[in-house]
Parts: C-alpha cells; structure tokens; sequence
C-alpha cells in the first residue's frame, strides 16, 4: 500500500535530510559535482592501506592494516591515528609459501565469543598462490596475536584468489567468509565457529560478484545486513598504482547472504552490476580496500585513497553513510 506523501515516517526523513550540512546534502544526490565526498578529517599517522577497524568497549578504535606483520594504529577520537606495532612480533614460517617477503595483506577484525579474529591474506602481488590466514586474541593489541594457520587457500590453477577476507556472522548464527579477487571473482565459503576455519561440512564455494566480460578486477569484499537487506561491498578495478589507480567502492544487496546481490538498477554483481559508493574525485585517487564500522553514532566507512596532492602516498580515509534510501551513500 503506497504512503502519503505527509506521513510522519516521511516527514522525519525530510527532517533528518534537512539536518545534514550543505555538502552532505550535495552528496546524497546523484551525478551532482559532489557527489562523492571528501574524506572526513584525520590527522597524525594516516598512511594506511586496506584498513579494517574496531571500537573496544573502553572507546579505544584500533585499526590494522596491509604491510609488513600486519600494522597498526591506534585512536581514541576516530580523529587522530597514531602508528603502533605489527600484530605479529614474529611473523610465522608458512607465510614464506606463499610471499616471499614474507607480509600479510587486507586484514579483518572482529570480536567475536569474547576475543578477538583476524583474517588476513598472504600473497605476491599478481599472483594467486595465496592464502588467508587467522590469528586471535584475548586483547586485540599488537603483539598479543596467536596465529591458527591458513583457513583457505588458492593456486596458479585456481579460478579465484584467496585474497582479502571478511567474516560476516549472521542473525541465525552460522559464519561466512567472504574474499577473492579477479578471475571470477568473490566468492563466499562456511566457517565453523568452533574453530574459525572452513566448515567441513559445507565445501561450497558460493559466487556472489563477477565481470564476465571486460576487466576482471573485483576485490576486497565486505558484507552488513541492514535493514533486512545483505548488502556487499567490494572494491573495483585498479589498485595500488598510485595516483594511476582507478580503484572504486560500489555496493549490491540482497535477501540472503549468498545472494544474487543486485544494484539499484537491478543490474546482479554477478554479471557487471554495481552501484557506485565512492569515486576518485579532486585529490581524492581511487578509494577503496573498505571496511564498514558500526559506530556509536551510526556506520562509517573506512578505506584508502591515493592523495593526489602528495605523490599519491595511501592515506585514510572515513565518511559516515547515510541509509534513508535503502542504500548506502557516505557524506
């Protein structure tokens, strides 16, 4: 049954939109010149890549990220970020089999039955001799991980990359993992909850985004539920090239956590689809490598970008979304 166009649901809508500033306004319209926003402001350590970040029960965010033993910072505004210590003081022996630097990519953390989970990934850039890996913590500080080995892992024969993972716990509490990256693209697998790892029970290895025909870049996943709807995130096209990088966050949603996830146009991330999030724009170069934070004051997305007005050094960045339309737009 359609609404009236006064209804209150409506009208507190229109008073919230009200209540945004100019420019968050300017970006919940589509094809306007600010379309996309600017980062928000943070200051101090904020070159990052690929970050994923938490807020402990104290108000502390600790956020990790791509590079060397997994890095870190620390804030306790969502402000001001300062560098602290690889999670692994150590880095453990059997990264050496699939990187020869050896370092750890794209990490995920979550608290989860009382400690803290870290998925991460361990590759060579360009190839898909990979491996997504687990550690866990009582604290979720640097140098308190325990790494539990490889969850997951892919070949050069492989038609996917385990690269870049992401747990999503779901209301019935089963446990899925989500990751991968060109070929043919995200893919989504069970995990046991006992043991974080795959569920041997369920070997199967779901399909929820692909580009059949062009490009094949499409990476980095992250799924929410919000408002009934599961919706994926994923970083598409170039990364990591500087101020080159053509790097884009777009979104699809769906009904079940395994999909078809569909854009706004109906357009399934199976087949090309994908509704566009976050752009380059003024010195802003290819954002992504996201991860999706729910705050005390609502969600936020946090990711990387190429500063163009700095060599393209990686930085962060954070905006909060916005979700009245049933779809995500970050101002």
């Amino acid at each position: 049954m359609s609404r009236s166009p006064r209804t209150p649901r409506t009208l507190r809508r229109r008073t919230a939109l009200l209540a945004l500033p100019a420019a968050a306004l300017l970006a919940l319209i589509p094809g306007t010149a600010s379309a996309y926003p600017n980062p928000g402001r943070v200051t101090g350590d904020v070159v990052t890549h690929d970050p994923s970040m938490i807020r402990t029960s104290s108000g502390q965010y600790l956020l990790y990220a791509t590079g060397g033993g997994i890095t870190s910072k620390t804030s306790g505004d969502r402000t001001t970020f300062s560098n602290g210590a690889d999670a692994f003081s150590s880095r453990p022996g059997w990264w050496r089999n699939y990187s020869s630097v050896p370092e750890a990519w794209a990490p995920d953390i979550s608290y989860q039955g009382g400690k803290y989970l870290m998925y991460y990934s361990v590759s060579t850039f360009g190839s898909k001799t990979s491996a997504i890996g687990l550690a866990t913590s009582g604290t979720g500080r640097p140098g308190s991980w325990t790494d539990q080995g490889t969850v997951h892992t892919s070949n050069s024969s492989s038609d996917f990359n385990a690269i870049d993972p992401n747990l999503f716990v779901n209301d019935d509490g089963k446990w899925w993992l989500s990751f991968g990256s060109w070929s043919t693209g995200i893919k989504m697998i069970r995990i046991d909850p006992s043991t974080g790892k795959h569920l041997a029970s369920d070997t199967t290895r779901y399909s929820l985004a692909s580009r059949p025909t062009g490009t094949k870049a499409v990476e980095a996943p992250f799924i929410v539920k919000r408002g009934g709807y599961y919706y994926l995130f994923a970083s598409y096209d170039t990364c990591c090239n500087g101020t080159s990088s053509t790097y884009k966050v777009k979104v699809g949603r769906a009904s079940g956590v395994t999909g078809p996830y569909r854009d706004k146009n109906g357009v399934d991330l199976m087949n090309n689809g994908g509704t566009p999030v976050l752009e380059s724009h003024g010195n802003v170069i290819g954002p992504g490598g996201q991860s999706i934070l729910k705050d005390t004051d609502g969600d936020v997305i946090v990711y990387h970008y190429y500063d163009g007005n700095a060599n393209g050094t990686p930085k962060l960045g954070i905006n909060r979304l916005n979700w009245s339309s049933g779809w995500p737009v970050a101002y």
